[in-house]
């Protein structure tokens, strides 16, 4: 059984990002009865959700970029072995909602843009959307409908992450931030478990540095100040994204005391380059630091509708040495990949595996999600099917679990013959076995960005109902 909500459709076009695997789709469902192959552990409990562009209207295809798509997040729900239902709405934005006729939600001023559409995660109790470059989050319910925006559960309004980073002993939340009218500062924001922001660090930059992500540590914030910058000839030129890149900016990496100020902090060049998203970083004994991340060689150089497909980025450790001024550099695989992800119980601490999902900017198939030893520094992978196209995958702990990789895999996948979304549940200590589950979902899901698991205990703490 299931119910649809039938909106305005975009046209396919020469767009990448508006054709094939990307193309959005025009309709909110609710499915009861899914198909499920092979079968779906009983211990997996709780909600898979994912978030990405998904324009209702359709763009002018040769300004649209793939990044300022309205939001729409997936949702799958699971219990005791059954996949119970999938939903997928639009973020509603007050002026979405508008454009969609519905009613306006509660909350504090969401700045200069109102697209929430990059991640979605639990904290506080609750399910947020997020975006960044300003906006607050916005609240959805357990079954996705947007509810109010907000900095969680505080009074302030300030601009948040797309990648806030959750620390599994405080149950404190951790973000780098920017607002794209602010130019020559960065916001360090920490949010505590009740959803209260308690600090607020500004840190002085120049040219208005596109900051995606950040790393944390159980001593520092990790802050990446890499050359994609604002561009006012962008904005002149009305390009719906206007941040590119820029040699003139220097490459750096921050290291902020999570209990300082900004005069507190290390600055270490490093080569050109950007990064989109670290995996994970920890402290060493002697007070440096390792930084795992997915390196581009460049980023919004020459295209202008999303990521250049020719810079192939690779999964690199980076040392931040205790007393030096430079960032040391070792590629552990020069596979083109993105979207790393790890046990987020080991956030901020040394850690053996890091997962990513081999990345190509096209309409093909068949890329391989690859599981890193960083001890032995051997990669084994999980290949899927030439018509399957697979986006991030996150890793989930089995809750009797009693390895760091005693888990699964999860995430969407694009069927290329069927034009259809998949579920697929992989067990991470058989990366090459066939997957444990594959859950066909009746409509295609696009090409998107972030996602995570919202465990059974998380979703009974949100209460809210839309």
């Amino acid at each position: 059984m299931s119910t649809t909500l039938t909106l305005d459709m975009p046209t396919t076009s020469d767009n990448l990002f508006l054709d094939g695997p990307f193309a959005p789709v025009g309709k909110e469902i609710t499915q009861h009865d899914l198909v499920v192959s092979g079968q779906l552990p009983e211990d997996l409990n709780g909600l898979y959700v994912r978030n990405g562009p998904n324009p209702h209207k359709a763009p002018n295809p040769k300004k649209h970029h793939w990044f300022v798509g309205d939001g729409m997040v997936h949702g799958i729900k699971l219990q005791a072995g059954k996949a119970l239902w999938y939903r997928n709405r639009w973020v509603g934005g007050n002026k979405l909602h508008k454009a969609l006729g519905r009613p306006t939600i509660a909350g504090k001023p969401r700045g200069i843009f109102d697209t929430v559409n990059t991640n979605v995660y639990a904290h506080a109790g609750q399910i947020w959307a997020s975006v960044e470059a300003g906006p607050v989050p916005i609240q959805l319910s357990d079954e996705l409908q947007s509810v109010r925006h907000g900095l969680f559960n505080s009074e302030q309004s300030l601009p948040f992450s797309a990648h806030p980073h959750l620390d599994p002993i405080s149950g404190d939340l951790h973000a780098v931030c920017y607002n794209a009218t602010t130019l020559n500062k960065l916001f360090y924001t920490r949010v505590n478990r009740a959803g209260q922001v308690d600090k607020v660090v500004e840190i002085p930059v120049k040219h208005g540095p596109m900051v995606h992500d950040c790393a944390i540590t159980r001593r520092q914030v990790v802050v990446l100040d890499l050359p994609v910058t604002f561009s006012f000839w962008e904005l002149l030129k009305r390009s719906s994204f206007p941040y590119v890149w820029n040699p003139k900016h220097p490459a750096r990496v921050g290291l902020l005391p999570r209990d300082g100020e900004a005069k507190d902090m290390r600055w270490l060049e490093v080569d050109p380059c950007y990064v989109f998203h670290p995996c994970n970083a920890y402290d060493l004994p002697d007070g440096g630091v390792v930084l795992d991340v997915v390196v581009h060689k460049h980023m919004f150089d020459t295209s202008r509708v999303g990521p250049e497909g020719d810079t192939a980025p690779t999964f690199e450790r980076w040392t931040l040495p205790a007393h030096g001024t430079r960032v040391v550099r070792e590629v552990v695989s020069s596979r083109s990949q993105e979207f790393p992800r790890l046990n987020e119980t080991l956030v901020g601490q040394p850690y053996r595996y890091a997962y990513t999902v081999e990345f190509t900017v096209d309409k093909q198939g068949g890329q391989s999600l690859l599981k890193h030893d960083l001890h032995t520094r051997q990669t084994t992978e999980h290949r899927f099917g030439k018509h399957q196209k697979p986006g991030e995958f996150v890793f989930v702990p089995r809750p009797s679990g009693q390895s760091e990789d005693d888990g699964w895999l999860v995430g969407f996948a694009f069927n290329l013959a069927s034009q259809r979304g998949e579920f697929h549940v992989i067990d991470a200590q058989q990366m090459a076995a066939p997957a444990q589950a594959i859950v066909q979902i009746p409509v295609p899901i696009p090409m998107g960005f972030h996602g995570n698991w919202v465990s059974e205990q998380s979703l009974h703490a949100n209460t809210t109902k839309a």
